[in-house]
């Protein structure tokens, strides 16, 4: 089966083609623009270094957040609509899964996070041996650095805590916290990749709706915050 992975919810923009389990063509790319003036173009590329044209895509993986709401809502927008047209099943993955999923090779608790900025966090922790998920440590949400941090001390004060994130904001707090235990992963493993976001929809396959898929962003938007406060006030 060929799939196409599209990854927009955070700066790179990841773009990948893939057969059954063979990476056939995977871009990455950081650039000043946004993903909606190059995303469409890049699977263009993809499919043509991949030497496959769109029709031929069999099934759709998206990163459906949380993440930059701008990235998130464009790649699930893109996926959405290409699904639609090409009449093909969409799988939605976790962003914080797929970051997780770099450090598949650690024994320990995985705790992946997205800085969500004031201090909060996007956050999920797993309990990896071998190359397993053994259990969740922390469930996907958006919280404060110091409410992940009890959650994950709650749940071992002996695992090693390997931390992949982008950001390194948290880094000084992170260390004065776990100490010995705390091992931050190589930034070269800290982005999100389009492969890895197939691999998680291979595994998952549990297809949605284009009609009913929504982006997970964790958190209101403001304009939804503001609509809220709006509708309390004229209570």
């Amino acid at each position: 089966m060929i799939w196409l992975g599209i990854e927009t919810s955070s700066m790179p923009l990841s773009i990948a083609v893939m057969r059954d389990e063979e990476v056939l063509v995977e871009l990455n790319e950081a650039m000043h623009i946004t993903h909606s003036q190059r995303a469409m173009s890049a699977i263009d590329e993809v499919c043509r270094l991949a030497q496959i044209q769109p029709k031929e895509i069999e099934a759709i993986a998206v990163s459906e957040g949380p993440g930059s709401y701008t990235g998130v809502r464009i790649g699930v927008t893109l996926a959405k609509t290409l699904a639609w047209t090409l009449n093909i099943p969409l799988v939605g993955v976790s962003s914080l899964q797929v970051l997780a999923r770099n450090t598949m090779y650690a024994d320990g608790i995985v705790f992946s996070y997205i800085d969500a900025r004031r201090g909060a966090v996007y956050g999920g922790a797993f309990h990896i041996q071998a190359g397993e998920v053994i259990s969740p440590v922390l469930e996907e949400q958006h919280l404060s650095m110091e409410q992940c941090i009890q959650q994950i001390q709650s749940y071992s004060q002996e695992l090693k805590i390997f931390t992949v994130s982008a950001s390194d904001a948290f880094d000084e707090v992170l260390r004065e916290a776990f100490g010995e235990r705390f091992y931050p992963v190589e930034k070269v493993f800290s982005v999100p990749r389009a492969s890895q976001v197939i691999r998680l929809a291979q595994e998952k396959m549990s297809t949605t709706s284009v009609h009913t898929f929504v982006p997970e962003y964790l958190r209101m938007t403001e304009a939804e915050t503001n609509w809220l406060k709006e509708q309390k006030s004229n209570e």
